[in-house]
């Protein structure tokens, strides 16, 4: 997705949908008011442009006549335009910012949803298509929702100064006008000729300090391992790789702003002596007041700088067309990756964990790894899961978690809510202890000595006392062993109380006593378990065995039942 060229009108279309959301959203009132609020604001900010132009053209006519009374007069305009020009624009400044801040709040927050929503994170991970998501979301959406209201108020701005200054550059030369409306276009046209790879580049650019960033945030999340590996060499290598692809377009960009910089410097400059060109002979014949050279300055310049705009903007603008892509990039991935492509069916189904003719293939040979399982687990019947094929045993775990793509067949099972799994290593989240037990639905309903009861029985007292209590936040990858955050993780699911629990390894970190422990716990919760175990547990914990062997063949024994059946 990254290293393909999005279609122009796609992310227009994106983009204008973006602004489309904000607007009709919950805040949709204030921002309209506040956008209501801004576009007044630059009326009454060009208003006094207007009105400054004319006080100062009388202030400087004031001097060259020797006018002293009209000289304090003036003054004191001048001062009473410059007040109020300055709350104006002190007013609209801190609008811009406080809409651009609520904008991106918004923003952000439909971004990190669509993220989540579903594994898209993970789907993303495995693919490999979209670079650095993370940074996207965190630095593009500020970028773009600061930038494209900057923007807008600025084209805004720039109408309005055209409107209000188009007409005083005319009353003083029709051909100060013309060479004003030229002068811009010429620019404009030659800046886009010479800067239009900087779009790109500063595109690459981004990913580039992304991915140089990301190196060294896992280096820093990897310390121990790394030191113990001493793979130090390999690490700087990595790095300093990162840094030359960096520093090599970086110079690139420095290139072609350069080549930029020239035109639009002397361009700038020019603005200044222009209208003195034009003007001065008039003044020097006696046919205008000195005033009016200083009143055509100031019209002609902000009269070039609106039609201008393209040329005093370009690097910013450039930079926004970058980022626009890169949320566009962002967007179309996500849009993506929440479209199913395995060829295994998933259905739902609150009361049991079924599989019909389901067939797991070896991700690095394409061997199957189990070949047409079809079984049902309803409610209340405890599964062990064994055999000699361990690879099967874990990628069954993963395809019913959705983790999966390849395959075919169907797994049918209940929600989100009704099914947990416990893996080999699990994951806990940055935060409080109670944080990581408790589901955030559940937390009204949970009480401390419920979760302190639960860690008591486990013997995890120590891990309370280390932790602080039960709402200091912690690091506990490096504070726990993974013995205490495999129980940690089990006591969650004991609190979120699924209808189903899927085990994977569980034996690896726990004693065979903690794992029948936990087994029992599971069953006096009235939670189902399959446990992906050993052949040699206790089998009076279940109710059936599911064994699968080498050649991808299964048995399925039911205890209670005293049936067998396989394939």
């Amino acid at each position: 997705m990254d290293n393909q060229k999005i279609p122009h009108k796609v992310t227009v279309a994106r983009f204008v949908q973006a602004v489309r959301h904000f607007a009709a959203s919950e805040e949709g009132w204030k921002v309209k008011w506040m956008f209501a609020g801004l576009i007044a604001l630059l009326f009454g900010i060009n208003g006094m442009n207007v009105v400054n132009s004319y006080v100062g053209r009388d202030f400087m006519t004031a001097i060259a006549d020797r006018n002293k009374a009209e000289f304090i007069r003036q003054a004191m305009f001048y001062i009473g335009v410059f007040a109020a020009s300055t709350l104006v624009s002190v007013i609209a400044r801190f609008t811009e910012e406080r809409l651009g801040l609520l904008w991106r709040q918004f923003v952000t927050q439909r971004a990190i949803a669509a993220y989540l929503a579903d594994g898209t994170y993970y789907r993303l991970n495995a693919s490999g298509e979209l670079e650095n998501p993370d940074q996207r979301i965190a630095e593009d959406v500020r970028a773009f929702t600061v930038t494209t209201l900057s923007f807008i108020l600025m084209l805004l701005n720039s109408s309005f100064t055209m409107v209000a200054f188009s007409g005083v550059l005319w009353s003083i030369s029709p051909l100060l006008f013309i060479v004003a409306v030229l002068y811009a276009a010429c620019g404009s046209s030659l800046t886009i000729v010479l800067g239009r790879p900087l779009v790109r580049l500063n595109y690459d650019q981004l990913d580039r300090e992304a991915n140089f960033r990301s190196s060294l945030i896992h280096v820093r999340e990897n310390a121990e391992a790394i030191m113990l590996a001493r793979r130090e060499e390999r690490l700087e290598a990595r790095l300093l790789q990162r840094l030359d692809a960096l520093v090599a377009n970086f110079r690139r960009i420095i290139g072609i702003n350069r080549r930029v910089g020239f035109f639009t410097t002397g361009y700038n400059w020019l603005i200044q002596i222009i209208p003195a060109l034009v003007i001065a002979p008039a003044f020097i014949n006696g046919e205008i007041e000195f005033g009016v050279i200083t009143q055509s300055a100031m019209a002609f310049s902000l009269l070039v700088g609106a039609f201008s705009l393209i040329i005093t903007q370009f690097q910013s603008i450039s930079n926004f067309a970058a980022v626009v892509a890169r949320l566009s990039s962002l967007m179309g991935a996500v849009e993506q990756a929440q479209i199913p492509t395995s060829a295994i069916e998933m259905a739902q189904d609150e009361g049991r964990v079924a599989y019909e003719q389901l067939t797991l293939p070896s991700s690095e040979s394409g061997s199957p790894l189990l070949k047409e399982l079809s079984i049902s687990i309803p409610c209340g019947t405890r599964v062990l899961l064994t055999g000699s094929n361990q690879a099967a045993r874990v990628v069954l775990f993963r395809a019913t978690a959705g983790l999966s793509t390849a395959g075919a067949g169907r797994i049918i099972r209940p929600g989100a809510d009704g099914l947990l799994f416990l893996a080999q290593r699990p994951y806990l989240p940055p935060g409080t202890l109670r944080q990581i037990l408790v589901r955030p639905s559940h937390e009204g309903d949970i009480s401390d000595d419920r979760i302190v009861e639960l860690l008591r029985e486990l013997h995890l007292e120590p891990v309370l006392a280390r932790a602080g209590g039960l709402d200091r936040e912690q690091d506990w990858e490096t504070l726990l062993s993974l013995r205490e955050q495999q129980l940690l993780a089990f006591i969650h699911i004991l609190l979120a109380a699924p209808r189903f629990a899927f085990l994977d390894r569980a034996s690896t970190a726990l004693h065979p006593d903690q794992v029948q422990q936990i087994l029992h716990m599971l069953s006096e919760h009235a939670i189902t378990y399959i446990n992906n175990g050993q052949s040699d547990d206790t089998l009076d914990l279940y109710d059936a065995v599911l064994e699968i062997e080498a050649d991808g063949s299964w048995t399925w024994k039911a205890h209670k039942i005293n049936s067998d059946s396989g394939r």
